[in-house]
């Protein structure tokens, strides 16, 4: 029976990641998520219900769009894949817990801001607004409205400190050094979890987009680096490896 359970959860989550693929391909260019239904981004033929099967459906057409034969963005199934992998991670730490819950909405919004930072630039609002109110409602209804409330100051604290570092940054460098969207990404990671190490998810992020940075701008000097996806990896690591305020504390101690 668990083998089922973690076959479902798998299953599950490479549907979630499909979503989040036509999320992250479409809010970013004002196209809605609902109609018109998918479709090849090329010639726009409208897929059938065995070309929509995430992962197998890329494998069963190699790849490439059934009608115009032109090749399909192996992000797809990537962030099918992947979806699937952090659902089925998340519930073998947690279990059917409020922080499989909690796991679930960082890894949606995770794998959005993928999707459309990657590919714009652009982390959608309504997306990270969404989100937030969701990870709220699930801290309000189980630890109570007063650490739900404490929850938002933390949100408002780094949204504020890291719309600092972003004009800091830009005062530095002389140009935009973060976008708006990673800003806000900050009231999420706040509300998540709270302002010690919602300011070591800064760090930790930092330091693991450092050797990309270094790599992509080696090889173009005028490539933005898109910041939010790392945001969302050190977060999840954190919360992953129930990463609190005496972590930290005893790490730079040693």
């Amino acid at each position: 029976m668990e083998i089922l359970t973690l076959v479902f959860i798998f299953i599950i989550g490479t549907v979630f990641g499909s979503f989040f693929n036509v999320v992250g391909y479409r809010m970013p260019k004002n196209i809605s998520i609902i109609t018109p239904g998918s479709f090849c981004p090329h010639c726009h033929h409208k897929l059938k219900w065995y070309e929509l099967i995430p992962i197998f459906s890329y494998l069963f057409l190699n790849g490439k769009c059934l009608k115009c034969k032109q090749k399909i963005s192996v992000m797809y199934p990537l962030v099918e894949i992947t979806t699937g992998i952090l659902f089925l991670v998340s519930y073998l730490v947690f279990g059917f817990t409020n922080m499989f819950l909690i796991m679930i909405i960082v890894i949606s919004l995770l794998m959005i801001v993928i999707v459309s930072d990657i590919n714009y630039l652009i982390i959608p609002d309504e997306v990270t607004i969404f989100c937030t109110i969701l990870l709220f409602t699930v801290k309000l209804a189980t630890l109570g409205i007063h650490d739900a409330s404490l929850s938002l100051l933390s949100g408002l604290f780094l949204f504020v400190l890291m719309l600092y570092i972003m004009k800091l940054g830009n005062f530095i460098f002389k140009k935009e050094s973060l976008g708006g969207g990673d800003v806000k990404l900050m009231f999420f990671v706040g509300v998540a979890v709270g302002p010690f190490s919602g300011m070591f998810t800064i760090f930790l992020s930092s330091v693991i987009a450092l050797p990309i940075s270094l790599i992509m701008y080696l090889k173009n000097k005028d490539n933005v680096i898109p910041f939010g996806p790392f945001i969302l990896i050190a977060l999840f690591i954190i919360l992953l490896f129930k990463i609190d305020i005496n972590t930290i504390l005893t790490l730079f101690n040693k």
